[in-house]
């Protein structure tokens, strides 16, 4: 099995050490644990973590894409329950765990915005942040803190996150290694799509009712 770069670390003060996560998360494909991996890290990255659950599913479905959608649900039930877990930690533990956390990933000058935007938009908000490269933390923890209802995180979150991972594996299921390096390459463009026409529904929807 080859081990290509899959959406690569972005290089600032702390790129050393979020190469190295980079790294160790890769790894977990060579070893008997992946699909348990898998699921830890989807879990904690929709809490805390700051590497992306899609490092490890491509390179374990692109091993073995007959598994693709397996690996796909693996890597959205940890991130759903991972968000809960934000959820929780932005409602109970904001101050000494959550705040440290969005001060960490720069979110804090943008925080009164993200809550009038919860305010206003929540769960299309938390459906944006989680289908996009967007760290899907910073959006859970907030929504537990700005009184968010937790009903509306689950719900948010059981769409956006099956949608995004389904859709990776689905394209190495269709197309092999070969659409790996595209998804890399032009994931961020594809997330902006995917939003465009997901608010062009909300707003037919709105219109027609």
């Amino acid at each position: 099995m080859k081990d290509e770069k899959v959406l690569p670390a972005k290089q600032d003060k702390n790129g050393n050490f979020i190469k190295r996560l980079y790294d160790w998360t890769r790894h977990w494909a060579r070893t008997p644990y992946g699909t348990l991996a898998l699921f830890i890290i989807s879990f904690c990255e929709a809490s805390f973590f700051p590497v992306p659950p899609d490092v490890l599913l491509l390179v374990l479905t692109v091993s073995k894409p007959k598994k693709s959608f397996y690996y796909a649900f693996i890597c959205s039930l940890g991130s759903i329950l991972g968000g809960c877990f934000g959820f929780f930690l932005g409602y109970k533990f904001f101050e000494h765990i959550g705040l440290p956390i969005l001060k960490f990933y720069g979110f804090m000058d943008k925080f009164e915005e993200l809550s009038i935007t919860f305010n206003e938009h929540g769960l299309l908000a938390i459906i944006i942040a989680g289908v996009t490269p967007i760290p899907y933390k910073v959006f859970t923890i907030a929504a537990g803190f700005c009184g968010v209802s937790f009903y509306t995180l689950l719900l948010a979150s059981a769409i956006s996150r099956p949608l995004r991972f389904f859709a990776e594996a689905g394209l190495i299921f269709a197309f092999g290694d070969r659409i790996e390096n595209f998804i890399e390459k032009y994931f961020n463009l594809l997330s902006i799509l995917f939003i465009v026409l997901l608010v062009l529904g909300f707003v037919v929807i709105k219109l027609f009712h």
